[in-house]
């Protein structure tokens, strides 16, 4: 197994593999020896040369910080001694081409999947029930609860947890240290054996807190984000809660339907409570509209589709080090193999795009989307940065632990979920994802305000890299788990769908992990493969409110 890794020939830092204690010497990956200084924990970056203060720092081969002060050949890049920078970035000529990757594994390939009237096609078939406001999420709360287990919708259940045997224990007199000891995991049972409607993969109830008393745009941007989800392929129709006096009006959810699919057809019901006879009659005619639409949803199929038809959202989360070298390239790799195939790809995340977006400026097909790309991305630093926060300030406390000690550092791996296709179209938040290839869209670098902006722009898959795990997931998207290293997989094994550290230990190569990755979504996306996070029933939704959110 390799020691270190030089990402880039201009890079000036290097990445340990493992960790390295002061004294140690290893051959560099360019010849010669070095010696350490000082200890060096694996995923974290040392010091090729000497460095003076306020020297540039280079990984990936662009600017990822500058130095605080000297730093040693041999000790390790910290906080401490270097902080974050990034390059400038314009608008001019641009070159996109690009050496598409070898398809023809794949060429021909199909998934079974849902075919909708506007020729799109859904990796699932779901039924919607949501609020417009936050006043009626108690409803969809008591609706959830009336609903999901009588139709066979309560997600598979690996294991219970025994609180009757704590109980027991109490009211015996017994003290804490033996309530501690009582083992109370229980082993689960599948509860969708019997499901009334075998078509229908399931009902999935939205909650939020927006729609009234923040700002009209605020609430314009939920019933945009709503819509989207509506129009999504992966879903059948929906059943749509109002209050009645709410900023999200039923008239801007309308609206934007009709904006975005003028020949929506879905089945759709749109219940106001300030019009109800009572709270009681309210919940009652939601249930059974809902339970018509099932009927409704239930008449679809899974058919052959090619694989253009799949829309692949590409999302990083409780990243570290090895992220950008093993899981982020490999899903890039996917990325390139999915748009050659004709399909699309969304690259979300603005803020973790910083220092890297010359080279995102450069891959744009159109002068026009490489102007709407930078004008976004400094809207959104200039709004960051007038509340005293900027995108410097975007690492997370893990993310620093684990190596990613600055945010350009970050965006340099983060945007290797991208590929290397050009750049074919550039989307602001809730905007759909209409041309094949690869698209930006801006979202905040929050996993979950990113995945739920994903699924609303059309994203019918999504691939969760992380270096540190996380059990997140998206309510109508199946979001498949990707490990950057290989101790992650084992340890949240429950979690985790594919393992990329097999890159790092050098059994596979970014090819063979972005092929294989390809693979699984074929079956996953075909419905012959349930995501952990389906199986959890992590249904994670979480608009974006356009205040400053990193």
């Amino acid at each position: 197994m390799t020691e270190a890794l030089k990402i880039h020939p201009a890079d000036n830092v290097i990445v340990a593999l493992r960790d390295f204690r002061a004294g140690e010497e290893i051959d560099l990956p360019d010849g010669g020896t070095l010696p350490f200084l000082e200890d060096v924990p694996t995923k974290h970056k040392f010091a090729e040369r000497d460095f003076v203060e306020g020297e540039l720092i280079t990984m990936y081969g662009v600017i990822v910080g500058r130095t605080l002060r000297p730093v040693p050949r041999g000790t390790c890049i910290s906080t401490e001694n270097v902080v974050h920078a990034s390059s400038e970035y314009t608008v001019g000529r641009r070159s996109t081409d690009w050496d598409a990757p070898d398809v023809s594994a794949f060429a021909g390939r199909t998934f079974d999947g849902y075919h909708r009237a506007d020729g799109s096609v859904g990796t699932r078939n779901y039924w919607l029930v949501i609020p417009l406001v936050f006043c009626e999420n108690r409803n969809i709360e008591v609706i959830q609860s009336a609903m999901l287990e009588k139709l066979g919708y309560v997600t598979d259940r690996a294991f219970t947890v025994d609180v009757d045997a704590l109980i027991a224990k109490y009211r015996q007199g017994r003290g804490a240290e033996e309530i501690m000891a009582t083992e109370i995991l229980r082993s689960g049972t599948d509860l969708q054996h019997n499901r009334v409607f075998p078509n229908v993969d399931g009902i999935k109830f939205l909650t939020h807190q927006g729609g009234c008393g923040g700002i009209r745009q605020d609430s314009e941007a939920l019933c945009r984000l709503l819509a989207g989800y509506l129009s999504n392929p992966n879903v059948a129709g929906g059943t749509v809660l109002s209050l009645g006096c709410q900023n999200a009006q039923v008239s801007l959810l309308q609206e934007a339907l009709a904006s975005r699919t003028p020949a929506f057809t879905k089945p759709l019901y749109v219940l106001e409570q300030q019009g109800s006879k009572s709270e009681r009659d309210f919940i009652a005619e939601a249930v059974k509209v809902t339970f018509a639409g099932l009927m409704q949803a239930n008449q679809v199929q899974r058919r052959p589709a090619g694989l253009e038809h799949l829309t692949l959202g590409l999302e990083c989360g409780g990243s570290d080090g090895f992220s950008g070298i093993s899981a982020n390239p490999a899903l890039g790799y996917a990325s390139d193999l999915l748009v050659t195939l004709g399909g699309k790809a969304i690259l979300s995340e603005f803020p973790e795009l910083n220092g890297v977006e010359q080279e995102l400026v450069n891959r744009c097909v159109t002068e026009e989307s490489a102007l709407k790309f930078a004008h976004l991305m400094r809207s959104y630093s200039q709004r960051a940065e007038a509340v005293g926060s900027a995108f410097s300030m975007n690492p997370s406390p893990g993310n620093i632990r684990d190596g990613l000690i600055t945010d350009a550092m970050k965006s340099a791996g983060a945007a290797k979920k991208g590929g290397t296709s050009p750049v074919v179209d550039v989307l602001d938040y809730t905007e759909p994802a209409t041309r094949p290839g690869l698209n930006l869209l801006c979202t905040p670098g929050n996993d979950v305000e990113s995945t739920t902006g994903l699924a609303g722009s059309g994203a019918n898959l999504i691939v969760f890299t992380t270096g540190l795990g996380t059990p997140t997931g998206n309510p109508i998207a199946p979001t498949v788990k990707m490990a950057s290293n290989t101790a992650l997989a084992r340890r949240m094994a429950d979690i985790i769908d594919i393992d990329a550290g097999t890159v790092i230990s050098g059994q596979d190569s970014i090819r063979s992990k972005g092929e294989e990755l390809l693979e699984l979504l074929i079956r996953v996306a075909g419905g012959h493969q349930l995501t952990r996070a389906e199986q959890l029933g992590q249904d994670d939704f979480i608009p974006w409110k356009r205040g400053v959110s990193l």
